[in-house]
């Protein structure tokens, strides 16, 4: 086997430049495997990372019909109590007027209590987030956002700055910082946004009631997001008759799951479409290899007549069609991680890392292992099928 090893390198570097040309579709072909499969893992990693960051713990509950047993903050207080949750926020939302002296906005304010800064991962750029006192003693209290602080007050530090809010004095004890990384920011960037206890609320809505619709919960310190909705389910169905439709729940989690879903059909998809490049360059092979046993066919007869038996000339063959694989091989996971670090360099501000993937580069040194047997076991096999006499007699 070394032997036949060395005769093949020996005939491929007899012929640098055809041998390259006959490697350059393998090349390609493991260069589009391993950069497509890398760049659709990596931005898989950075979009689940981003997902989680945003709040994959977070569950989302709606209550379309409360069957006369509604849901109030009370009972959200005393479910905080069970291992499985971990804090619990109402919701309720409306458009108002906001003004500060002459300069007026359409706000969006949010009714909610301190729990919800927690679940929403809500970072404060100055002062503070509601506290449980806000709602207890109805506070006429906001949190504003770094947009509304400086299109309205003019300046980001305005603590104790007061808006009107469709005509009731609210004064700011907060502002909320606009670049960070939660789920909140990234949706409603740009716009002005307040805060209130939801008891506050109540009295600047006349369509809310204490009737809570809308809520957040997010899993317990030793619990996972799916045994959080199982037991929320199990508490609300036994609440709403047994009528699992009075109520729905929606998480990060599904989200992150459905997205990393896609991405891995995405990545076998893009994987196919390479695995047949490395197709087509074997069948590069096996052309040059058929020409190149046409060429050495007196070769053949020689060795056959001075004793080299089928098999030898077979491995002989088969082994320089792998070795000629094998090489476009290295060659091709050697381009591919410079042209990753390439790609890496350029998007670095996205803060996105392409790496080459240890798997993607296995299944690519094993298809072409794959493709050097197959593509070159025909022209093997027609060399170890020559009659000597035939052989030395050719004369092409």
């Amino acid at each position: 086997m070394i032997q036949s090893i060395r005769m093949a390198v020996k005939s491929i570097s007899g012929n640098k430049m055809r041998a390259f040309l006959t490697m350059l579709g393998i090349i390609i072909g493991v260069m589009a495997l391993v950069i497509l499969v890398s760049l659709v893992s990596g931005a898989t990693g950075n979009v689940t990372d981003t997902i989680a960051r945003l709040g994959s713990d977070q569950i989302t509950v709606r209550v379309s019909d409360s069957k006369g047993a509604p849901v109030t903050i009370s009972d959200l207080n005393a479910w905080m109590e069970e291992d499985a949750f971990g804090p619990l926020a109402p919701v309720a939302t409306q458009s108002v007027t906001a003004k500060y002296g002459t300069a007026t906005g359409a706000l969006t304010v949010y009714g909610t209590t301190a729990p919800y800064a927690d679940i929403q991962k809500l970072s404060v750029l100055v002062g503070r987030f509601l506290k449980q006192a806000d709602e207890q003693n109805v506070s006429f209290v906001c949190v504003i956002n770094e947009t509304a602080a400086t299109e309205l007050v003019g300046y980001a530090d305005c603590l104790g700055e007061e808006l009107r809010l469709n005509g009731q004095r609210f004064r700011v004890v907060g502002v909320l910082r606009d670049d960070d990384a939660s789920l909140t920011s990234v949706f409603r960037s740009g716009s002005l946004v307040a805060y209130i206890p939801y008891a506050a609320f109540i009295r600047l809505s006349d369509s809310v009631t204490s009737e809570v619709t809308s809520f957040y919960v997010s899993a317990g310190a030793g619990s996972t997001v799916e045994e959080a909705k199982d037991r929320l389910t199990e508490i609300l169905t036994a609440r709403f008759d047994q009528d699992t439709d009075a109520f729905s729940l929606s998480s990060q989690n599904a989200l992150e799951s459905a997205m990393t879903s896609v991405t891995s059909i995405l990545a076998v998809l893009l994987g196919g479409i390479a695995a047949i490049s490395l197709v087509v360059g074997g069948i590069g092979i096996m052309n040059i290899m058929l020409v190149t046993v046409t060429e050495r066919t007196r070769e053949i007869g020689i060795r056959k007549a001075i004793g080299a038996s089928r098999s030898m000339i077979l491995t002989q063959f088969l082994v320089e069609a792998v070795v000629i694989c094998m090489l476009g091989c290295a060659l091709g996971i050697l381009g591919s991680w410079g042209v990753l670090r390439l790609i890496t360099t350029v998007v670095s501000g996205l803060s996105i890392s392409f790496q080459m993937s240890g798997g993607v580069v296995l299944v690519a040194v094993v298809f072409c292992f794959f493709i050097g047997i197959v593509f070159g076991l025909y022209p093997a096999n027609k060399a170890a099928r020559m009659a000597p006499i035939d052989a030395l007699h050719y004369g092409g």
